[in-house]
């Protein structure tokens, strides 16, 4: 888990916000009447741009945001226990059933990406240019290295979609397939290590792309499209949670002047996520 007080000064450098998937905690001395509790996917603090965006919040409100960057899972279950007041994750199915069941009172769309299945640029299972399915049912029949970040997060989600899709059961035994149990940062340096293939958000992969050597090997399909959605917790879980100030971080984050800085945010000259609000503002 990652826990960052941010200060309204405190935007980092964005080439510098990649770490190693390790966890930070940064104290930021404030006299902010309100602090809003942010649970994120681990891609928006490894590529930075929950930092970029948070500080401009904290200052329009003078208040402060405290980020809990973790798997959409984790941060989901953290919205259901009313630890936090908002969740910004990528996991559209689970994002519906948090909102049917009650625990969001207000969803709204955000942005995307896409997923990218990355491996060794040998591509020992011979997959560069297949479709996903393929690929993965390549991967399978011979039980090549695959890592799984297996924590429940977004991309683990996906991940598992993927293969129920391609209705291949992953046979039992199948010593080379791992789960990290890590963010997205660790797995790809892990994968990497084993010369393994796995799933990674396409953000976190140009976070970490200078620091190893696998490769995206598929082309950009329907399937590999990753949409982040943002909700506010029911305040009637507890009387910590931040209503109006969670509104008005969502309202924030999906006005025109946000979705612009969201769509010109770039790492190493590419921009890694799409607005999905700017067509209706």
């Amino acid at each position: 888990m990652c826990l960052l007080g941010l200060g309204a000064a405190a935007i980092l450098n964005v080439g510098g916000c990649g770490g190693g998937g390790t966890e930070e905690v940064r104290s930021v001395q404030t006299t902010a009447r309100s602090v809003l509790r942010l649970a994120v996917t681990t891609s928006t603090h490894d590529t930075g741009l929950i930092e970029a965006l948070v500080p401009l919040f904290e200052d329009q409100h003078t208040c402060r945001v405290d980020v809990i960057a973790v798997g959409s899972g984790k941060a989901l279950r953290l919205g259901e226990r009313g630890d936090v007041d908002v969740v910004l994750v990528h996991a559209q199915p689970d994002e519906d059933q948090f909102m049917s069941a009650g625990h969001g009172v207000r969803r709204e769309d955000v942005m995307y990406n896409r997923f990218e299945l990355l491996g060794p640029v040998a591509d020992p299972a011979g997959i560069k240019g297949m479709e996903v399915t393929e690929a993965l049912q390549r991967i399978v029949v011979g039980k090549h290295r695959f890592v799984s970040r297996g924590d429940d997060s977004g991309t683990h989600k996906r991940e598992l979609s993927l293969w129920r899709e391609d209705d291949e059961d992953m046979p039992s035994g199948w010593e080379n397939y791992m789960e990290s149990g890590q963010g997205m940062g660790a797995t790809l340096v892990m994968a990497d290590q084993m010369k393994a293939y796995t799933l990674s958000d396409r953000g976190t992969y140009i976070a970490f792309k200078n620091k190893i050597d696998l490769v995206p090997l598929i082309p950009a399909s329907e399937p590999l499209i990753n949409p982040y959605g943002i909700m506010t917790v029911n305040p009637g879980k507890n009387d910590r949670i931040q209503h109006d100030l969670a509104n008005a971080f969502v309202d924030f984050i999906i006005s025109p002047e946000t979705q612009w800085i969201v769509g010109d945010f770039r790492l190493a000259g590419e921009t890694l996520f799409h607005p999905l609000h700017l067509a209706s503002n």
